[in-house]
């Protein structure tokens, strides 16, 4: 079977053309709790911070920030403030102009059981930690920084835009251990640009993220992304292999972004299939996942030559610009 769609089907796309169909995707759900306005937890935020200092093991070299990131196309994070506020105290919190920060730890703080509220409304902002290393190369990550910057996130409280009508599942989404220590895990990153694909390296092990691990598992709708903190950053979205300690800690994300040239791992598309309208003629209809930038990825499914119980498929995934031209295809595993 395998051998007639390399032969036939799958191959078209490459050279030629034939239609073909494929298994539905994975559903995940990504969770996210809504507080107005955008505030946190000042004790819980300095639980994350101690736990980056109990764990730093993961990510020795590390500095630990936090950080601001929009949820709305209108959102502009330059120019917005944070204070930490009490019952009888209100001190400024400085932020960069990569919208970053960092807290000091004070007593009448914790006390009050203050909060860090921020000059702008809940729809508008959320929130990350941000573990890293030196030397890590120009557009890569490093996964034990990763690993470290969930378990502190969670631990803060940052994942602060959870669906009420989600609340009655609790601690399943705001304990650490849970969230990031497990496959179904959902805690959220985001790349610097909008992403094709992201490829881990291991030493001599190297391996693409599968699709649905990118684009919150390419399973939000219209309805449900305004409660999703990848509202608008649903395009450079990725779940990381944090729980799989397969992956040593030392392994290193590579980043293909949507606005780079094609590369060494990228597929060429045939002249005569650089069309939606062709492709969606010559191999079927597509999962297909569409962005505000008028960019849509294509994925097709066809079964995978690795040997396991049950059967796995492998990807075939195509990036369309607003134009509707093919910029650049991969294949999860070579033909």
């Amino acid at each position: 079977m395998r051998a007639l769609l390399c032969t036939g089907l799958l191959a078209a796309a490459l050279c030629g053309g034939a239609a073909f169909g494929q298994e539905p995707p994975p559903q995940r759900v990504t969770v996210t709790a809504t507080r107005d306005p955008v505030d946190k937890s000042y004790r819980k935020m300095i639980a994350g911070m101690d736990r980056y200092q109990r764990e730093r093991a993961l990510a020795p070299q590390s500095t630990l920030r936090f950080e601001l990131l929009p949820r709305l196309p209108t959102t502009r994070l330059d120019g917005i403030t944070l204070r930490v506020v009490g019952d009888t105290l209100s001190l400024p919190v400085a932020v960069a102009p990569d919208h970053t920060f960092t807290l000091e730890r004070n007593a009448q703080a914790l006390e009050q059981d203050a909060a860090l509220v921020a000059s702008s409304k809940t729809s508008t902002l959320t929130w990350r930690a941000q573990v890293r290393s030196p030397n890590v190369p120009a557009g890569m990550r490093r996964l034990g920084d990763l690993r470290l910057e969930c378990r502190v996130g969670v631990e803060a409280g940052l994942l602060s835009n959870n669906a009420k009508l989600f609340a009655w599942l609790g601690e399943l989404f705001t304990d650490a251990d849970r969230v990031c220590n497990a496959p179904d895990g959902n805690y959220l990153f985001f790349s610097e640009r909008p992403l094709f694909g992201v490829t881990l390296h291991d030493g001599a092990r190297s391996e693409m993220l599968p699709f649905d691990r990118l684009y919150a598992g390419g399973t939000q709708t219209p309805d449900t992304l305004p409660y999703c903190d990848c509202q608008v950053l649903l395009d450079r979205s990725y779940y990381a292999p944090v729980w799989d300690r397969g992956w040593s800690d030392d392994t290193l994300l590579e980043f293909d972004y949507m606005d780079d040239p094609p590369g060494a791992a990228d597929t060429a598309v045939a002249p005569g299939l650089r069309g939606m309208e062709q492709m969606r003629a010559a191999l079927g209809p597509a999962t297909v996942q569409r962005f505000d930038s008028g960019y849509q990825v294509w994925r097709y499914r066809y079964p995978s030559a690795v040997r396991r119980d049950p059967p796995g498929y492998a990807d075939f995934v195509i990036l369309f610009g607003a134009d509707g031209v093919a910029r650049k295809a991969r294949l999860s595993e070579r033909l």
